[in-house]
């Protein structure tokens, strides 16, 4: 098996702080989520996180004007240059100070950085590769206090900086003879927003306590003056004796607080102040934006609120509330439609129409962490679970959340879907288990227990029939009917909380974990009797079993797995996995990581879908993958690098050491923006009193796609997806000599197209492949397909469903998927559980253009029958003569969908 697994993408998160950013089209959203940046298609209602991440959470982002560059600022200090075009890093950069915002001019040719009470002008990077791709410009000095907005003239030639002290500052990009600097002051409040008029240096300033000033200036754009240059030959000399005027010349510093005598400035500002929502339920604006062709001003505010004005008439358009936490960002598209609003208390993510009030993306994450998730049969859905009590179903190709569950009044501990794929069941700490449907989405089974119970795990048979349900504090496994929703049995024999249930996907067996140290295995057709107890040398946290069903894996507190022969109660083997876990130390550890780790141990596990691989995770940011016959790590991954979290550290930095203990214990600062989060007693992860809180990472529950092309991950983070990176490697098959391109394409010019195809296998080149099968004519599929070798049958199904997700050749693919099941349909059956992931990715992928394209066959089909009849009644002379080429349109749009079903019930049979 190749593991060479990538990561792929991020769900479950989709914003958490910083600023949001639109695309130079508008068509696509930016948004910030943790250390890494996810990209919202709105035009394609899809997202891709980028396969990037910075040391730190991200705090802001600067983007390019024309989209192709980014730079990302964590909480520290550090900075990275990204391409948006390669998806890669290009720069790394060190600023040594906290930066509050970032902006580039209009032009794309320079960028500024405000950290503390200066202002950074930079060079913008070229289009041509560079040495240092940031250099420093000039230094701007005027506010007293740290700065916190940045807006650009149209025309890149000045630049406004707002501050903490309730001013606002106003620089020139160039040494302009009529304005070096001006200060405008007149708020009460922090400055939250500045944004330049139109083509104008006409200014709009914003501050927290909901006051908008208007200055209105006498100068236009084209009215700045350049100075005039110096003495050339006063310059030189100059320089010949002093030779550090040249040191001095690189970061040109430009101070505003000169004794104003000494300026000579023709800049007059005249301005007229207008205050708005003195109420006191809208005094905290915290977000602004300002869209300058329509003239449309977006404030949001700590209740939810935002409001829609015209400027400068100031009329209001719409007053809604989002919701009833704070906005933290808000960002207008280029064509002023659409408006993007962050809420990182909840970690929402909105963006509105505000001319139709509609929304065009509405999504939000697990406001806790997330406990467990479950792939769906086809491997197209993925359901969460979290501490919040909602259960979400998300779309693997989309990346989106579009259906969420509320119904659990406490978290939820397992989720798991049934065989059909079509049924999703979740269980609770508030004693239910529910079953949610997926065509209705309502919630249309409540099981529950003769006693409240608190359910840590849940298991489902492969029938779908059969509910099992573990409890944490009666020490016993409920058992239901799903039909009926009654309660069939209740298992009793265990000593400790049950930690695990598994079902045996092949046998009517159900197999328990306990935390007193054994294992047990229940037959369902014999009235629920204890078939086998496994004694374990420590705790056990879960089990799991193989997809054939003969072998059972069992993780202990101890840090080992063991395997299982269940039908002859044998240990087959074992793995020592506790220092593969290889813990980091927390900021208020008294013991390394190293004592640490003894203690520490695997809490969920997965086989892989052709059982010859196994995936481990636990309270640790790494992942392993072991081999199952040799009993060897194959793999870590390291789910994530970023430092804002706790325990990502072997060792802790002595600089943060003092005599008196770690700075960590230290509770910083009077809250800041967000406010100071009130102590709640009796909670269990962090104390959340403290204002900055460090969450752990940790890895709550894995698992293997059905297909086998992919796996997932819940983690502190959120949901991460690693899928098979198969275009990075050469892996040739059966290669002989003879086989290269040039003479794969000679015996395909021969039409000799079965060894065409089976020569390309051999070299094993996607593209190359994809070339011999598109080129073999649709009326030579029948006889290819039975002269091909029952070797390459297998290998030509995982093509074709890997095919289906790219091509547009749909029908073409199709017809090689009916001809090869219906002429190997038996063969194949025989090694069903073998080409199980085949089968399954191939079912998936047909799934997915079923349900695409049924939908616009249905619609076609309706207005063709509503044109029929609108005609007929007419009595147009000409429907006589169209009619026939109608029901022909008719015919072909049914016969797709007839072959497209036949294919997947075919499948369902294998």
């Amino acid at each position: 098996m190749r593991f060479a697994y990538r990561f792929s993408g991020l769900l479950g998160t989709v914003y958490r702080r910083g600023n949001l950013s639109f695309t130079r089209d508008g068509n696509s959203l930016l948004s910030p989520v943790g250390n890494r940046i996810s990209l919202f298609d709105l035009k394609n209602n899809k997202c891709e996180t980028l396969p990037l991440a910075t040391r730190l959470n991200i705090v802001c982002v600067g983007l390019s004007p024309d989209g192709s560059l980014a730079i990302l600022i964590d909480e520290g200090t550090s900075a990275l240059l990204v391409s948006l075009i390669g998806k890669c890093v290009i720069h790394q950069f060190y600023f040594h100070k906290p930066v509050h915002s970032v902006s580039f001019s209009p032009d794309g040719k320079k960028f500024v950085v405000t950290k503390d009470n200066l202002a950074y002008l930079y060079h913008a990077p070229g289009k041509k590769r560079e040495f240092n791709a940031f250099v420093l410009d000039k230094t701007y000095y005027g506010p007293y206090d740290e700065t916190t907005c940045i807006d650009w003239t149209d025309d890149s030639k000045c630049f406004a900086v707002g501050s903490k002290d309730m001013s606002t500052w106003v620089f020139g990009a160039e040494r302009w003879a009529n304005l070096i600097y001006y200060s405008l002051g007149g708020h009460k409040d922090v400055i939250v927003a500045c944004f330049f008029e139109e083509n104008s240096l006409d200014l709009y300033t914003i501050s927290q306590d909901a006051a908008l000033c208007v200055w209105q200036c006498d100068t236009e754009l084209d009215g700045l003056k350049p100075m005039p240059p110096k003495d050339a030959a006063k310059e030189k000399k100059a320089a010949e004796d002093d030779e550090e005027l040249l040191e001095e010349r690189k970061g040109e510093e430009i101070h505003g607080k000169a004794d104003p005598s000494e300026e000579e400035t023709r800049n007059k500002v005249k301005y007229s102040r207008i205050f708005f929502n003195k109420e006191g339920d809208f005094n905290n604006l915290t977000a602004a934006a300002y869209h300058k062709k329509t003239h449309l001003l977006v404030t949001g505010f700590a209740s939810g609120v935002f409001h829609l004005h015209e400027l400068p008439d100031f009329n209001l358009i719409h007053s809604l509330s989002i919701s009833d936490q704070r906005i933290a960002s808000i960002s207008i598209n280029c064509t002023g439609d659409w408006i993007a609003f962050g809420c990182s208390g909840l970690g929402q993510l909105l963006v509105w129409e505000w001319q139709s009030e509609s929304y065009v993306l509405k999504q939000q994450g697990h406001f806790n962490s997330m406990v467990s998730l479950a792939y769906s049969p086809d491997g197209q859905y993925i359901v969460t679970g979290g501490e919040d009590g909602k259960v979400k179903v998300w779309n693997t190709s989309s990346s989106f959340c579009f259906v969420t569950f509320t119904e659990h009044n406490s978290g939820v501990t397992a989720v798991t879907f049934t065989s059909t794929g079509y049924v999703v069941l979740s269980a609770s700490l508030d004693g239910t288990v529910r079953a949610f449907d997926l065509h209705r989405y309502r919630n249309f089974r409540t099981f529950t227990s003769p006693r409240p119970s608190q359910f840590s795990c849940l298991a489902v048979d492969s029938s779908g029939e059969i509910v099992a349900a573990g409890s944490q504090d009666s020490f016993e496994i409920f058992i239901w009917s799903m039909q009926s929703g009654r309660l069939l049995d209740v298992l009793a024999g265990h000593e400790g909380p049950i930690s695990s249930l598994s079902f045996n996907p092949m046998k009517c067996v159900l197999a328990s974990a306990s935390w007193d140290k054994t294992v047990k295995l229940w037959d369902m057709l014999d009235s629920w009797r204890t078939k086998e107890t496994f004694i374990i040398n420590s705790d056990v946290l879960v089990v799991a079993f193989r997809p054939d069903g003969k072998e059972l894996a069992v993780a202990a507190l101890n840090g080992q797995i063991t395997f299982w022969d269940h039908d002859n109660a044998v240990q087959t083997g074992s793995i020592e996995g506790r220092h593969d876990l290889q813990m980091g130390r927390k900021e208020l550890d008294k013991i390394t990581a190293k004592q640490a780790a003894k203690g520490k141990s695997f809490t969920t596990l997965c086989y892989s879908a052709d059982g010859q691989s196994i995936l481990a995770g636990g309270l640790s940011k790494f992942v392993c993958i072991y081999n199952v016959k040799e009993q060897i790590l194959m793999k870590k991954f390291e789910i994530s690098c970023n430092h804002s979290l706790d325990a990502m550290e072997e060792y802790l930095d002595r600089r943060k050491m003092t005599e008196f203990g770690s700075m960590a214990l230290i509770d910083e600062g009077g809250g800041g923006d967000e406010g100071v989060a009130i102590p709640l007693p009796g909670v269990k992860r962090g104390d959340m009193s403290y204002r900055h809180f460090k969450p752990e990472i940790r890895v709550t529950c894995v698992r293997f796609c059905p297909t086998g092309r992919s796996w997932a991950a819940t983690t502190t983070e959120g949901l991460l997806l690693y899928s098979l990176d198969s275009g990075l490697i050469f892996d040739p098959f059966e290669l002989d000599i003879d086989v290269t391109p040039s003479n794969i394409r000679k015996t395909l010019s021969q039409k000799e197209y079965t060894m065409a195809i089976v020569m390309a296998f051999k070299l094993n080149e996607k593209k190359l492949i994809q070339e011999v099968i598109e080129a073999v004519p649709s009326s030579e599929v029948d006889v290819v397909c039975s002269s091909l070798p029952d070797l390459y049958v297998e290998k030509l199904l995982e093509f074709l469903a890997s095919a289906f997700e790219t091509s547009c050749h749909l029908e073409f693919y199709l017809i090689w998927a009916h001809k090869l099941l219906m002429l190997h349909g038996q063969k194949l059956k025989t090694r069903s559980v073998k080409l199980l992931p085949v089968i399954q990715f191939l079912q998936k992928s047909i799934q997915r253009h079923f349900e695409d394209v049924s939908k616009l066959c249905e619609w076609n089909i309706y207005n063709i029958k509503y044109a029929l009849a609108i005609s007929q009644q007419r009595g147009m002379k000409r429907a006589a003569e169209e009619t026939p080429g109608d029901e022909e349109e008719l015919d072909s749009d049914s016969d797709y969908l007839i072959l497209c079903q036949g294919l997947l019930d075919s499948l369902e049979i294998l």
